[in-house]
């Protein structure tokens, strides 16, 4: 006699789409700043978090490249960010202004990296996407928020700001002008200088 052998059926797994979780792939302004308020409450970690946040906004970098910044990379007294970029995008340097100064100085403690964990290790990319999306629970966003979508923030806020797509995709580290273009199809003033009468 054989035995009955039990047998399961192969289903294909499903992601649903993005619009099901959320409306848009980006933040606004305002969100972001709600987001870095409520990091700025939350737990004995807030000064690190409102520090990645608003890194991430300010600088487009990817969760990876974010995770991995080494004091390094980091020039405070000149207020200069080298941007090493995933994916073979382009480095860049950036600009730190006053509120990422401000936000970076308390962090500087004896590891080679700017954001670590309580033990001193690097913090992971899954960190930041559970940081990310408990603090939008925390402002109270309407919808479910992904780390991405400070990167997002970032090439419409300069898009709208009418920074030029080659600048931006500079910016952002993008290789191909066509992952800068999705920002700028998106401005609401894009036209706002075509016939002017």
């Amino acid at each position: 006699m054989s035995e009955a052998v039990p047998t399961t059926a192969n289903r294909t797994l499903r992601r649903l789409p993005n619009t099901a979780h959320r409306p848009r792939e980006y933040l606004t302004e305002t969100e972001v700043d709600r987001l870095i308020e409520a990091a700025r409450k939350r737990g004995r970690n807030g000064a690190r978090d409102v520090a990645a946040i608003l890194l991430a906004y300010r600088h487009g970098p990817r969760a990876q490249e974010l995770c991995q910044l080494r004091w390094s990379q980091i020039d405070l007294r000149h207020g200069r960010l080298h941007v090493n970029r995933a994916k073979g995008g382009q480095e860049s340097v950036h600009p730190l202004r006053g509120p990422e100064l401000r936000a970076l100085r308390p962090l500087q403690g004896n590891s080679p990296y700017v954001f670590v964990t309580e033990g001193g290790t690097p913090v992971t990319t899954a960190w930041f996407l559970r940081m990310v999306q408990r603090t939008g629970r925390a402002a109270k966003l309407p919808f479910s928020v992904h780390p991405h979508q400070l990167r997002h923030a970032t090439g419409y806020k300069l898009a709208n700001d009418g920074h030029d797509t080659r600048s931006l995709a500079h910016y952002l580290g993008h290789r191909n002008l066509q992952s800068t273009a999705r920002y700028t199809a998106l401005s609401p003033d894009r036209f706002s200088k075509f016939w002017n009468d």
